[in-house]
């Protein structure tokens, strides 16, 4: 896991309008590539001698595969827009940095199982989420398939089905009440979480992709 941060010192007199256009704006494109899981928006809490404003933003990257596909398909052309918008009026500089690990206070007693098929399936992906690799087992969910659509184009999504006999494979994991709330944020607004009975019996959480009123995932 890497993050990708950008600090920025904006000048005093467009740093309103700049930090409107960062959190409704550019942000958003930059999460839209697909390429992140997630934006953290800090103020850097110093006084500069030259004045201005100083913000990091983090954005956090499963691999160097994802990161460079960034460099390559998306940042020259963010980057032309954030110039057009503001200039000179602001100066930024970006760095790499590999997570080793993440500590966390410990979690209550897990006793909420969730199903899962797509990228919480990945041992990187559950670091960045819990904290610690699950353990899980095989299972099945019927009556429902994987989408043709995927979220930014990368994540999948199932749906429910009319033929009793689709399946989708995956695992079982059991978490706390609290991680499933990271859970929620982790799978963000394209994602609903619905409970449902496995093959095995279990009953599980499982996210879906959130419809559109043409039928398509959103």
């Amino acid at each position: 896991m890497l993050i990708y941060n950008v600090t920025v010192n904006v000048e005093d007199s467009i740093h309103l309008k700049w930090l409107d256009w960062m959190k409704s704006t550019h942000i958003p494109e930059v999460l839209a590539t697909g390429k992140f899981l997630e934006a953290t928006m800090s103020r850097v809490l110093v006084e500069e001698e030259l004045g201005g404003i100083t913000y990091s933003v983090q954005y956090k990257v499963k691999d160097r595969a994802t990161l460079d596909a960034y460099y390559k398909e998306d940042a020259a052309g963010l980057r032309k827009k954030t110039l057009k918008n503001f200039g000179t009026s602001l100066v930024a500089f970006r760095t790499e940095l590999e997570i080793i690990s993440i500590d966390k206070a410990p979690i209550k007693t897990a006793t909420t199982y969730l199903f899962s098929y797509g990228t919480l399936l990945d041992e990187e992906i559950q670091k960045m989420v819990f904290s610690r690799v699950l353990k899980g087992d095989k299972d099945h969910l019927r009556a429902h398939s994987v989408s043709g659509e995927k979220v930014g184009g990368l994540y999948p999504t199932i749906q429910q089905s009319e033929d009793a006999d689709d399946r989708v494979d995956g695992s079982v994991f059991v978490i706390s009440q609290e991680e499933l709330h990271l859970v929620d944020s982790y799978e963000g607004e394209a994602y609903k979480r619905k409970e449902v009975i496995l093959e095995s019996g279990t009953k599980a959480w499982v996210y879906l992709g959130k419809m559109k009123r043409n039928g398509l995932h959103e």
